[in-house]
C-alpha cells in the first residue's frame, strides 16, 4: 500500500465509499498505524476491490507476482491415494485451510454486529448438515469451557483475538461475539468462523498417528467439505480475483496448503532449503508461521502464491517440492 498509494491517488479515491458504506480511509487503516505491515490494506467487502481498484490491483499484482487481467482458475476436484512418502516419520502435520466470505455481507474488517450473527448462522446450519466423518460440533468462542479451549488450544484448533493488524483493521470489534469454531468428531477437520475472513475451514492430519497417510487424504477431505458447503452458501468471487478475502494476500485459492516438518538440516542450510522451495513456489516459515524462529529444527512449509493457481495445483507443487527437499541429503 505505502508502494502504490501517492498522495495525488488518495485524494482522488478519499472520497468514494462502497454500497456498504466503506472508505479508503478505512481500507489503509491498519497499514497507517502498522507501517511494518507487509500488504498494509484491507477490503471491507466484495465491492472494495472495484471501488478503490486503482490503488488494490497494483497490491494485488505486487502481492501475487501476476497480472489480475487473465481468468482466474479453480479445480478442487480429488486427487488419487498415493503410498505415503518414505519421508512421512519427519511430518509432524499436514494442515490445509481454505478463507471463504460469505457474498453479499460485509467482510469482517466491515462487518456490524447482526451481519456477523447472520454469518454465523448460516454458517453453523451448513455444516451441522455434514455427515460421516466430516460431522461435528459447533463451540462458540463465548461458551467453552475451560477443559475446551485447553484441548482445542493443543491441537491448535482454537483462534484468538486478532494480531495489531487485524486489530487496526477492524476484525476484533465486539469479541468474541458470533464467533466460533466448528469441529468434526475426530478433530480432522475445523471452520473458525468470524476470524479474519467469515469462513477459514480447515483439514489436518498427523502423519505419526496415521502413517499410512498422505497429504492427498487431507486436501480430499477438504475438497468434499467444500463441495457440501457449496450446495448452501454462495461466496464472494470474482472471475479475475478468485474468491475474494479481507486480505489480498489471499485472494485467488484462499489456499495455504502446508507441512510441519523436521529438517535437521536448516540451521546449517537453511538459505539453501529456502532456494529449493523457492523453485517450486513455496515458503518456509517459522515453527509457529510467519515472523516466528525455528524451534528444535521443525519448519512450516506451505505453497507461496494463491491466485493464477488451482487449488489442486497448489497442493501438487507442495507435494512435489516436499519430496525434492526431503530427497535432498543435505537436509536429511
Amino acid at each position: 500500500m505505502k508502494q502504490h498509494l501517492t498522495p495525488e491517488l488518495f485524494n482522488e479515491l478519499k472520497s468514494l465509499q462502497t454500497k456498504s458504506g466503506f472508505t479508503l480511509e478505512r481500507a489503509v487503516e491498519s497499514g497507517l498505524k502498522n507501517p511494518d505491515s507487509s500488504v498494509g490494506i484491507y477490503a471491507g467487502d466484495g465491492e472494495s476491490y472495484q471501488t478503490f481498484a486503482k490503488i488494490f490491483r497494483p497490491v494485488i499484482e505486487t502481492c501475487h507476482g501476476v497480472s489480475i487481467d487473465g481468468i482466474h482458475p479453480s479445480d478442487l476436484s480429488p486427487m488419487d491415494d498415493a503410498p505415503p512418502p518414505p519421508f512421512n516419520h519427519k511430518i509432524l502435520s499436514y494442515r490445509i485451510r481454505i478463507a471463504r466470505n460469505i457474498a453479499d455481507i460485509p467482510f469482517p474488517p466491515h462487518v456490524g454486529n447482526a451481519d456477523r450473527s447472520r454469518v454465523e448462522q448460516l454458517a453453523v446450519d451448513a455444516l451441522l448438515k455434514f455427515e460421516g466423518d466430516l460431522k461435528g460440533r459447533y463451540f462458540p468462542l463465548g461458551e467453552l469451557t475451560k477443559t475446551q479451549r485447553m484441548t482445542f488450544e493443543h491441537e491448535h484448533l482454537l483462534f484468538g483475538r486478532g494480531d495489531r493488524f487485524m486489530e487496526a483493521a477492524g476484525i476484533n470489534r465486539s469479541w468474541p461475539a458470533s464467533r466460533g469454531i466448528f469441529v468434526s468428531n475426530d478433530h480432522k477437520f475445523a471452520v473458525w468462523i468470524n476470524e479474519e475472513d467469515h469462513l477459514r475451514i480447515i483439514s489436518m492430519d498427523r502423519p505419526q498417528k496415521t502413517p499410512s497417510q498422505g497429504i492427498e487424504k487431507t486436501y480430499n477431505r477438504l475438497a468434499r467439505a467444500m463441495a457440501d458447503l457449496e450446495q448452501s452458501l454462495t461466496f464472494a468471487c470474482d472471475p479475475h480475483l478468485g474468491f475474494l478475502t479481507s486480505c489480498p494476500s489471499n485472494l485467488g485459492t484462499g489456499m495455504r496448503a502446508g507441512v510441519h516438518v523436521r529438517l535437521s538440516g536448516f540451521k546449517t542450510r537453511g538459505q539453501a532449503i529456502h532456494e529449493a522451495a523457492a523453485r517450486y513456489l513455496l515458503q518456509i516459515r517459522g515453527t509457529h508461521g510467519e515472523k516466528t524462529g525455528v524451534e528444535n529444527d521443525v519448519v512450516d512449509i506451505s505453497n507461496r502464491y494463491r491466485l493464477g493457481i488451482t487449488e489442486k495445483k497448489c497442493v501438487e507443487m507442495l507435494q512435489h517440492g516436499l519430496e525434492a527437499i526431503m530427497t535432498d541429503e543435505r537436509f536429511s
